[in-house]
């Protein structure tokens, strides 16, 4: 399935891998609807890609953890474009904080966003790809396959996606949906410096270094031919494809590993 006057609707668009999935689509000529809670950013963004590309673009003020919001993301589409083709479910959060000192309302900001925003959003847009045959896209990470320390919402809400995703995928076998969940390793974007903190702040700061990460550009084509070609699932690095594959036959060791590259992060929290 080419792109090319699809219409594809992306949360989380206005930055990181969410602005970068735009300007790809668009690209490849794709009218795009993009959803997030920073209008003003959005409607810069959507300018911009109609002038760029020639192409339609609409902003929705969404905040994904909230079902309204959701429902009238995907009847705004609806309205302008009489159709839907893709979703990509790419609005996420993540946090850093030792679970036994973290707030439990940090853990369910988190379950909110990347989980309980990728259920609303497909379950009104579900009906409309059915109708195409198109494709749901779930942006999860390595996170969703091996529980990462600090990280304990985070990582619950990428595992609780991934099943939700393969669920999905079982129950549309036969009805032409295609179903891909894509899993990015580290990338360059503002989600570690919008993690929130143990009491729901922003931590502000990133803990990693980013010089050494994949560019969120380069996650934005990986994803659009992984839509196109139908793929299935897509891990993106050789880290997160080797860490898939130890998590399977050796899991104690792994344990070992993560610990020991988490404790050397910018002012760990393992000691």
């Amino acid at each position: 399935m080419k792109l090319n006057n699809k219409i594809v609707i992306i949360t989380g668009a206005s930055s990181g891998i969410g602005k970068s999935l735009a300007i790809e689509c668009a690209k490849r000529g794709a009218n795009v609807v993009l959803a997030a809670r920073q209008y003003v950013t959005l409607c810069e963004i959507a300018q911009d890609l109609e002038k760029q590309y020639n192409i339609k673009a609409l902003a929705v003020q969404c905040d994904v953890a909230i079902e309204e919001d959701c429902e009238h993301l995907i009847k705004q589409a609806l309205t302008t474009f009489g159709k839907i083709d893709v979703l990509i479910n790419n609005a996420g959060i993540s946090m850093r904080a030792l679970f036994q000192d973290a707030d439990l309302k940090v853990l369910k900001s988190l379950m909110d966003v990347n989980f309980w925003g990728t259920v609303y959003c497909t379950k009104y847009a579900l009906p409309e790809i059915l109708k195409t045959k198109g494709s749901v896209v779930g942006i999860s990470s390595i996170a969703g396959y091996k529980g990462l320390p600090g990280r304990t919402g985070y990582s619950a809400s990428k595992f609780a996606m991934n099943g939700f995703l393969d669920s999905l995928r079982v129950e549309n076998l036969k009805t032409g949906v295609h179903v891909l969940t894509a899993c990015p390793g580290f990338t360059t974007s503002n989600i570690r410096n919008t993690a929130l903190a143990k009491d729901g702040s922003q931590q502000g700061e990133s803990s990693m270094d980013e010089n050494k990460m994949m560019s969120s550009e380069e996650v934005a084509r990986i994803i659009a031919d992984g839509i196109e070609n139908r793929s299935r699932t897509l891990i993106m690095t050789r880290q997160g494809k080797l860490t898939v594959a130890i998590s399977k036959f050796l899991p104690a060791f792994l344990d070992k590993m993560v610990y020991n590259v988490f404790a050397k992060e910018k002012n760990p929290l393992l000691k």
